[in-house]
């Protein structure tokens, strides 16, 4: 057994997670020497005991291993491990790293473009709408969404991303054989087929519980340079990422609500505790600075764009629907509205293509709502 396939089996074990992992290979010397050991050898390490060592023992046959590694061909399934080089590094940050990783879909890069969007299960239509908003300018700006594909928020966040022709990775609370809830099996699929990431720490078939969504909750910190709680209520778990956020040095954010709304009583918390106040999208990507105009990113853009005039070359690192955009915009102007009759896209793509314009200084929006091309 290699060292990549003992870390699988090791997840698969009730009882073993990083610290008492890192006991054992301390003892042993790598993670496939692990299952080379006596019953008493075992037994012997701190924090293993008699339970954890007649575990390992009864699974040191790898007969679990082979089902779960054939289930997880059958499935278009990628295991990695702590051992892989290809592991994210941002997961190593925390104190407890998962050992493995199971990943249906692309793997993302999870870069200071990723931001997470959380919140309440039990979202008000303000709370529905904040974040559909934000999510749709955020994801055609070029920034992956990174969620916990629950009910209410995270559901909306995850379908807006998409909706927007963005990317969006979700954190399972369980298996990924256990999809939870059910009704999000269509979303779970759009997500993969439009390019992003089904993500879980458990083995395949691993029920979901009340222990396993705080553990899902610090992956999806980690795996965000940004955390943004949408609307949540005073006991809502997203308070949970965000504080494991604060921890991990993420940038904290929360839209505010009234101030009468249970709902909001999370994010006016956080708010109180130090949390940015967001409005829109722009507030966030403002916040992100340090991300978002990252060497090879906007940044870069913006220098050669205010080098050179408007022509081929200055739009070529461009996407195609910021491209349109602009193209759109004649000597006069024009109005949302009338990019939205011309261009044939949505609001969110269109939001985030005038965003991006703005931000590079290549157009400007005018009093009475009119975009209009920079003059050089």
């Amino acid at each position: 057994m290699i060292d990549r396939e003992s870390c699988i089996l090791l997840n698969m074990i009730s009882g073993i997670g990083y610290a008492k992992y890192s006991r054992l290979v301390e003892a042993f010397g790598s993670p496939d020497k692990i299952f080379r050991q006596s019953f008493d050898r075992l037994r012997e390490v701190p924090g293993i005991g008699d339970l954890l060592a007649e575990r390992i023992a009864e699974v040191s046959d790898g007969s679990r291993l082979k089902t779960e590694l054939a289930m997880a061909e059958r499935a278009g399934v990628r295991i990695i491990t702590l051992t892989d080089p290809d592991y994210p590094e941002q997961l190593r940050e925390l104190h407890d790293p998962p050992l493995c990783i199971y990943l249906r879909g692309m793997m993302p890069e999870f870069s200071n473009f990723s931001v997470a969007v959380v919140g309440s299960r039990r979202m008000s239509r303000y709370g529905e709408r904040m974040t559909r908003s934000i999510t749709e300018v955020l994801a055609s700006s070029g920034c992956l969404i990174v969620s916990g594909l629950a009910a209410g928020v995270d559901t909306v966040a995850h379908h807006a991303a998409v909706n927007s022709g963005g990317l969006t990775a979700a954190v399972l609370g369980g298996g990924l054989m256990r999809l939870y809830p059910a009704e999000n099996a269509g979303l779970a699929r759009r997500i993969i087929e439009s390019g992003g990431a089904l993500i879980s720490e458990f083995p395949l078939e691993f029920p979901v519980s009340r222990t396993s969504f705080p553990r899902r909750n610090r992956i999806v910190a980690a795996l965000s340079s940004g955390i943004l709680v949408t609307e949540a209520g005073i006991d809502s778990g997203a308070l949970i990422t965000a504080s494991l956020g604060v921890e991990l040095g993420r940038e904290i954010m929360a839209v505010p609500g009234m101030a009468d709304n249970p709902q909001a009583a999370g994010c006016h918390k956080l708010i109180k505790e130090g949390a940015a106040l967001v409005e829109n999208a722009g507030d966030v990507l403002a916040l992100l600075d340090g991300g978002l105009f990252a060497p090879g990113h906007l940044r870069s853009l913006e220098i050669r764009e205010k080098s050179i005039p408007y022509d081929a070359g200055a739009l070529s690192g461009l996407p195609l629907e910021v491209k349109k955009v602009f193209e759109l915009l004649s000597d006069t102007g024009k109005t949302m509205d009338e990019l939205l009759s011309e261009s044939g896209m949505d609001t969110g793509v269109i939001s985030g293509a005038l965003m991006r314009l703005e931000l590079l200084e290549m157009i400007r929006k005018d009093a009475a709502g009119v975009y209009e091309k920079v003059s050089r």
